[in-house]
């Protein structure tokens, strides 16, 4: 079992609705939806306007009229909701390490992120890249300093990288060519394009662009 606290908030026709994953399991997520005492639901299972579309120790798949979301162990949050003059909004909580990780989306295809200013770009270790199916050895190549010595990078632009309910196109991202990465890191080529407000343990972004 993997014991996550985690909020989901959808924007639908009747308002917000939060939903609070409190444990995981292979096909089943014990949840609290708007406060309400928790309960397990399988896979395909729905309660109201909250479907459970898959789980596993691991991370949660949602589904509110139509809008997907997933959640994965660790603290985090999404808010559905716009921002102001209807720029989309999400909503971070930092993990125990005072971190903040995320699940999102390169290219269409799922990946979990760190958010990392430091970053000047997104960046990718190689089997993600592989994974996704970038054509990195097309990009242009260059040199990382990295703990082992000098290693190859290539820029390459990713078609979307998307993090809850923000999506944004044709972001330059960095592949490293000989190293593995725990997470893709969520760099300034993303980070750029928000408006970030850090209180506390939560980080808000709000899309400018």
């Amino acid at each position: 079992m993997a014991v996550a606290l985690a909020w989901l908030t959808f924007a639908c026709d009747a308002g917000a609705v939060e939903v609070e994953v409190a444990g995981l399991f292979n096909g089943k997520a014990i949840v609290v939806i708007d406060g309400s005492k928790p309960r397990t639901l399988s896979d395909g299972q729905s309660v109201g306007p909250v479907k459970l579309i898959s789980a596993t120790s691991d991370s949660a798949l949602f589904e509110i009229e139509g809008k997907r979301r997933r959640l994965g162990v660790g603290s985090q949050s999404f808010g559905g909701n716009f921002g102001q003059g209807g720029r989309q909004t999400v909503v971070l909580n930092s993990s125990g390490s005072g971190h903040f990780l995320t699940e999102g989306s390169i290219n269409g295809a799922p990946i979990r992120f760190l958010v990392d200013t430091g970053a000047t770009l997104v960046s990718l270790g190689l089997s993600d890249a592989r994974r996704l199916g970038l054509p990195y050895l097309e990009g242009e190549r260059g040199m990382s300093n990295t703990a082992n010595g000098p290693a190859p990078v290539y820029r390459v632009r990713l078609d979307s990288v998307k993090v809850g309910s923000i999506t944004l196109h044709n972001v330059d991202a960095l592949v490293h060519a000989t190293t593995d990465m725990p997470f893709a890191l969520l760099g300034m080529s993303f980070l750029s394009r928000m408006d970030m407000k850090h209180e506390g343990s939560r980080l808000t972004m709000t899309q400018r662009y």
